[in-house]
């Protein structure tokens, strides 16, 4: 059948057995490459495959790849020149089964019993609470470039007073390179530092630039990244323009925009460019109706409207990275971003072998790699709920927060916790405590009344037992849109609206020693594997799939715009009356 791609086949066909398909999917179609690469230097670009991935083009293997939400690609320069001109053939098979050893792990359950199940009858079973969506779920492109070409940029920045530094180190790869320009525009597109941008014939031998891959740019009068809310214009972009000539003469042109701006952890708070930062936003999942996991332009701009609209200053790409271009829109509007790696449902031993942290490493390396460049990430999450109580637990996640320090100096570590603090081996070893709890939902159901005390104890306990910031990550209740009872119940509207207000007066009181973020759960009604427990899916979100607004939307922003109108007086009370 015809499927569109990016996009996750598992909601575009009509049967269950292709909606809950484990195994390869098969994809190929034929094209001609362009004219334009035929002589350059031609990668084929996956922005991401889930889970597993081999690609072939003209029947030979040119990529593997395993973890999905991260980008691969394979140079086809030699075969897009053989081909001159001729239509080649794409073959990708996609495989999303999974095991206790991938990232997100799962379980592959056989049943036996004969007389219940047909032969080789097996279930996927997994351990996190979303829809398995699978494909090619981001676009797949061909990026053509001399043969001399920018490999990657690493750029990282600092400020004093009103000047900036932006320290730059760019790899370059393909062959002898003669020149090297690297110059700096303001988010105005001005030339502010480094060489100026020079006509094409720069390029010629007799042109040199005396910059080299890797320095420093000091920038004058600099307009630091701010994100909303803090009564300054938000998102603000410089832009690195780098050009390298090759000895044919060739050149590869990259543009960079990146922001300004200093992450830090001192004490108990979070700094942003030196000030104090409180994060109100929520968590997501990039669940896009008929796409499923599929990037979609329109949806993403729909969703960072709703973010606006609410007052949001921050979100979480929970439970997986989502597309590069929802960051660069996060980058552009001055919305924070906690990153997250696809690590969830890590809770047995066996999630914790050498063959899984290989992997995590793997994906985490792949994950900062790409998103380092973004000024909007303020934050690693290596992990969602793991089993944070087994002895196996710490030593891995050791090693899996070393690395993240060791790869980005520049940016708080965390892993999103949900075992009690008395057991938890993890939290020792973190630059910001995460927190998951669902307080008059999962504990103590129905008894909203219950939730200040609870909350308040537990959130001092994490912090008085490791001095950390801390964020509640997680938090809130199910409603089914146009449910209403008059005493409020559970999934009822008003019971929705009951257990947020009971959260805000705690926040209000810690966040004035060591809490640093609020994190609704969620933005969005989203799709989960079928349940006693799951009516049409997890219905926790403040808006239905199809993007309408429930009652505790209109509460939630009524919270967020209070606390951005306070941003110069931090301690301003909510009031429950109001």
């Amino acid at each position: 059948m015809d499927m569109p791609v990016p996009s996750s086949y598992n909601d575009l066909m009509q049967t269950p057995t292709d909606r809950d398909f484990v195994g390869w999917a098969w994809y190929e179609r034929r094209f001609r490459p362009p004219i334009a690469c035929h002589a350059r230097r031609a990668r084929l670009h996956f922005a991401s495959v889930h889970y597993y991935a081999i690609v072939w083009l003209d029947g030979l293997e040119i990529a593997t790849h395993e973890g999905g939400h991260l980008p691969f690609e394979a140079d086809i320069s030699s075969i897009l020149f053989q081909a001159k001109g001729r239509e080649l053939r794409l073959t990708v098979a996609a495989n999303n089964t999974l095991t206790p050893n991938t990232i997100p792990p799962g379980r592959i359950i056989y049943m036996n019993d004969t007389s219940q199940y047909p032969p080789g009858y097996f279930v996927q079973e997994v351990d996190f609470d979303f829809f398995n969506y699978a494909g090619i779920d981001r676009p797949v492109s061909i990026i053509c470039s001399s043969q001399v070409y920018v490999e990657d940029i690493l750029v990282t920045t600092n400020f004093s007073a009103s000047v900036g530094f932006v320290f730059y180190n760019i790899s370059i790869a393909g062959g002898t390179v003669t020149s090297i320009f690297v110059g700096l525009r303001d988010p105005k597109g001005r030339h502010v530092a480094g060489d100026a941008v020079l006509p094409d014939h720069i390029c010629l031998p007799s042109f040199h630039s005396t910059l080299s891959p890797h320095g420093l740019i000091k920038v004058p009068n600099v307009s630091l990244w701010w994100p909303v809310g803090m009564n300054t214009t938000p998102g603000l972009l410089y832009t690195l323009e780098v050009l390298v000539c090759g000895f044919d003469g060739e050149k590869d042109v990259v543009r960079l925009q990146f922001g300004i701006r200093t992450v830090r952890v001192v004490g108990s708070r979070l700094l942003l460019n030196d000030h104090e930062i409180y994060l109100h936003g929520l968590g997501r999942h990039e669940d896009a109706d008929l796409r499923g996991r599929g990037y979609d332009a329109v949806t993403m701009a729909k969703d960072a409207s709703l973010l606006s609209w609410l007052g949001a200053n921050a979100f979480r790409t929970s439970h997986y990275p989502y597309a590069e271009q929802t960051l660069d829109m996060a980058d552009r509007q001055g919305i924070l971003v906690i990153s997250e790696a696809p690590a969830v449902g890590l809770v047995t031993v066996d999630n914790f072998g050498k063959r899984s942290l290989e992997q995590h490493m793997t994906t985490l390396r792949e994950l900062i790699n790409r998103d380092r460049n973004h000024p909007s990430v303020i934050m690693w999450s290596l992990a969602n709920e793991p089993a944070s109580n087994l002895q196996v637990a710490e030593s891995y996640f050791r090693q899996v927060i070393a690395e993240a320090h060791r790869l980005d100096g520049t940016r708080p570590v965390t892993v999103v916790l949900n075992k009690g603090v008395s057991v938890d081996r993890v939290a020792q070893y973190l630059d910001v405590v995460s927190v998951n709890a669902y307080f008059g939902w999962y504990h103590d159901s129905g008894h909203p009344e219950l939730i200040g005390r609870q909350l308040g104890h537990m959130l001092s306990a994490w912090y008085t037992k490791h001095h950390h910031p801390v964020i509640l990550m997680e938090y809130g209740a199910g409603s089914v849109a146009g449910l209403h009872s008059l005493p409020s119940v559970m999934f009822s509207e008003e019971y929705h609206l009951e257990v947020m207000r009971q959260h805000f007066p705690v926040f209000d009181e810690k966040r004035k020693d060591f809490l640093v973020g609020e994190m609704l759960w969620n933005l969005v009604d989203f799709n989960t594997p079928q349940g006693v427990k799951r009516m049409a899916g997890n219905r926790k979100g403040l808006f239905t799939r199809n993007r309408q607004p429930k009652m505790a939307a209109f509460l939630l922003r009524d919270r967020y715009v209070r606390l951005n109108n306070a941003s110069a007086h931090p301690l301003i009370p909510w009031c429950l009356g109001n």
